[in-house]
């Protein structure tokens, strides 16, 4: 089969396109949740917290002061962005937390196989397992 036939084959195949529609879902999903951590849930948590803006929260490792993560950056300050990291760290957590409902959904919403019909029986004399059809046990001989 020539390469260009086999790439072909995989870059078609039913999981290859799941996957890449799943990737593009993800990103999506991930920018939502970014704006529901920054927007939505960060400004009362941090309302709660005495007014605290977690992203503003940061660490000047240069000489000076700056009153905020913006106003370091525009000066070139090396700074640890603590609060940024503390919003990174919320959003993961809410992602996961998201994408594990969804699975446990979609689970639930799993159509189940059929049960497969059983093709065997146990003997009532021997206990021996048998196939459904025997008239006879071959181990015992009894009639089933």
């Amino acid at each position: 089969m020539k390469i260009v036939d086999e790439f072909k084959e995989f870059a078609v195949k039913g999981n290859m396109i799941d996957m890449a529609i799943g990737i593009v879902i993800g990103a999506a999903f991930g920018s939502v949740v970014q704006s529901l951590v920054r927007d939505i849930v960060m400004p009362p948590f941090g309302r709660v917290l005495g007014g605290m803006d977690f992203s503003n929260l940061f660490i000047n490792l240069s000489p000076g002061s700056y009153s905020s993560l913006a106003a370091a950056k525009t000066a070139g300050a090396a700074t640890i962005n603590y609060g940024q990291f503390l919003n990174t760290i919320i959003s993961f957590l809410i992602v996961a937390w998201a994408l594990f409902m969804i699975v446990k959904l979609m689970n639930k919403l799993k159509r189940q196989p059929p049960a497969a019909e059983p093709n065997t029986k146990s003997c009532p004399q021997c206990q021996s397992i048998v196939n459904i059809k025997a008239v006879r046990c071959p181990f015992c001989t009894s009639q089933i």
